[in-house]
């Protein structure tokens, strides 16, 4: 299982302690607004407000060093364009959300 961090912010920050702490702010403070969009696009069943809000939030999941769950949201998004809520894809995203805000708490 894969573990929420801070990984490429360091090396995109190089030692930048100002950098490093706005790229965190920046996260904390898209990532819940980006969540709360995709679970209202969920509860609408409005897949291409879904598949856009799935775009939008799996960038974060590599920021924040979350490769094979960024590699399984890019499926997701593909099903999404063919209105294909796979329950199994869902679950996983939903489950890196939670990881993801649990993280985000910590930091």
């Amino acid at each position: 299982m894969e573990i929420p961090n801070l990984e490429y912010i360091e090396k995109l920050a190089r030692g930048n302690e100002s950098i490093r702490n706005t790229l965190i702010e920046v996260i904390k403070t898209e990532f819940p607004e980006e969540k709360k969009k995709y679970q209202n696009s969920i509860e609408k069943k409005d897949f291409k407000e879904i598949e856009d809000n799935v775009h939008r939030i799996k960038h974060k999941f590599s920021i924040l060093g979350l490769e094979t769950s960024y590699e399984k949201a890019n499926e997701f998004e593909k099903n999404l364009r063919e209105h294909n809520l796979d329950p199994m894809q869902k679950a996983h995203f939903d489950q890196t959300l939670l990881d993801i805000s649990l993280f985000l708490k910590t930091i």
